[in-house]
């Protein structure tokens, strides 16, 4: 049994190939004979998943550098699915001996005769221009040049009041260059940058602490932090948010009337309704959206998609983790359920298309089904008709940490930034503000939709079953008509 490459990929996508095959002696032969060891037992399909990552991480508190790292790891994860079963193994140490053992150790899971591979690998990625720049190797001077992002961050943090009392500001990127190669003749290979600046300050008055965070990035080059994403606008945006909190008043409680703010409120729409639509969920009858393709599970104003084909957006692919090229898909349209968020196994198992959502946080996991950039389409109302339409509510500007029930829906957000809404007008600043509610339900309350679409700045990182990838989310300014607030205030 011979295979070959039959379709010739592009320049880039040669030269990732090219990068696995000559720093650590791959051939195609070898990927083949993996894949024959891997199928050995049986099994439906089978496949290698070959990582490399450098990485740089900054960390500066009190102005003196904390933390400083640079590493380099690679690996290949190796796959063998049964039905329903899964079977992995994986090794950091890329020689024949290795992957074979690692590919036997992955068989296991299987039970029946030696499964035949498909004739001839395809180089299958998307011909379309890549999503995102590949930068040049590091070198000491763009180190120098990374440390004094983060200085810069520092000063300005410091400088915008006198009330700011700590900061800690932080800088991180990696190169990740991929290859996969399938037994269903899959043959891709990316190289993703990806890069984020992060300020964290605290401010104090008297008695009272506040704290405030910003950031930003996608997969961009050292020029992006320039301009209207510099250092300083970062640090500005941290520093605001710590001081406004130090006379924010108690939130209210109750039942009321809640406004989202365009932009990182999405992600109350990722955790709520995002996860409720990835393929695994509903495949295992887990997700309170099971079954509901087809019906309303939101107002008619709704439409909510995840796109990972957005240029340099941190949740943005050329490829998947498992080498299908990323789509725009619509999850909901006008308030009705169209589709779910599959990977290559939900999408055999249930008998649907995949849609390039297959994603692993590294050579030592799985690929399931996630989100990319997830985000809800504009709508017509003015935003500024938004607010003026509220007699009594909660404007909610920013988000902190949240927690989701996939199964109910149910989910608990804390705005880190939110107002009071007073006759139409955005007054006093609030603190300790959650909002609570259910996400199939909580969508089925919007009553105006904005025209002020915004993503977020590129800090969005989800988790699902131990693992942690970069996403992005975003909406625009929306009016929910009842949404539970807790608070201490009245």
């Amino acid at each position: 049994m011979s295979t070959t490459v039959s379709t010739p990929a592009s320049h880039a996508e040669s030269a990732n190939k090219r990068y696995f095959f000559d720093k650590f002696g791959l051939t195609e032969r070898l990927l083949e004979r993996c894949l024959g060891e891997a199928l050995s037992a049986g099994g439906d399909y089978a496949d290698l998943y070959f990582e490399s990552i450098a990485s740089t991480s900054i960390g500066v508190d009190e102005s003196l550098v904390k933390s400083a790292s640079q590493g380099v790891s690679a690996g290949c994860g190796i796959r063998v699915i049964s039905g329903e079963r899964t079977g992995y193994a994986y090794t950091d140490d890329l020689s024949s001996e290795r992957l074979l053992r690692a590919a036997r150790t992955a068989s296991l899971i299987a039970n029946g005769p030696t499964k035949e591979l498909v004739t001839g690998f395809n180089a299958n990625e998307s011909q379309r221009p890549s999503l995102y720049p590949i930068p040049a190797a590091d070198s000491d001077a763009s180190l120098a040049a990374k440390l004094s992002l983060v200085m810069r961050a520092d000063k300005a943090a410091r400088a915008f009041d006198a009330r700011i009392v700590q900061v800690r500001a932080s800088y991180s990127d990696e190169l990740r260059r991929i290859l996969i190669a399938a037994s269903d003749g899959t043959f891709a290979s990316d190289t993703q940058p990806l890069a984020r600046l992060n300020v964290f300050v605290i401010a104090k008055d008297g008695a009272r602490n506040s704290k405030g965070t910003s950031g930003g990035g996608g997969r961009v080059e050292l020029d992006f932090f320039e301009d209207t994403k510099s250092p300083e606008h970062f640090a500005n945006e941290a520093a605001r948010q710590a001081i406004l909190q130090l006379n924010a008043v108690a939130a209210p409680a109750g039942e009321m009337e809640v406004v989202l703010g365009p932009g990182w409120p999405g992600v109350l729409l990722h955790e709520a309704v995002g996860h409720g639509l990835e393929a695994d969920f509903n495949r295992k009858k887990t997700s309170a959206f099971a079954g509901l393709i087809g019906q309303s599970v939101a107002s008619s104003k709704v439409t909510v998609v995840d796109n990972g084909t957005m240029p340099s957006r941190r949740g943005s692919l050329n490829v998947d983790d498992e080498g299908a090229a990323t789509q725009e898909t619509v999850l909901i349209e006008n308030g009705v359920l169209k589709g779910y968020l599959s990977d290559k196994l939900s999408a055999r198992l249930m008998g649907i298309a995949s849609t390039g959502s297959g994603r692993r946080e590294s050579y030592q996991h799985i690929p399931m089904p996630r989100m990319t950039n997830t985000y809800m389409l504009n709508g017509e109302d003015v935003p500024e008709d938004i607010i003026r339409s509220v007699k009594r509510g909660l404007y909610a500007v920013n988000f902190g940490g949240g927690q989701v029930d996939i199964t109910s829906g149910k989910f608990v957000f804390s705005a880190s930034e939110a107002y009071l809404i007073e006759d139409g007008k955005i007054t006093a600043p609030v603190r300790d503000a959650t909002l609570i509610g259910n996400g199939p339900e909580a969508l089925k309350y919007v009553s105006m939709v904005g025209n002020d679409l915004a993503l977020d700045e590129g800090i969005g990182t989800c988790g699902k079953d131990g693992q942690s990838v970069p996403v992005g989310v975003g909406m625009p300014t929306i009016k929910l008509d009842r949404m539970t607030v807790g608070g201490t205030g009245n």
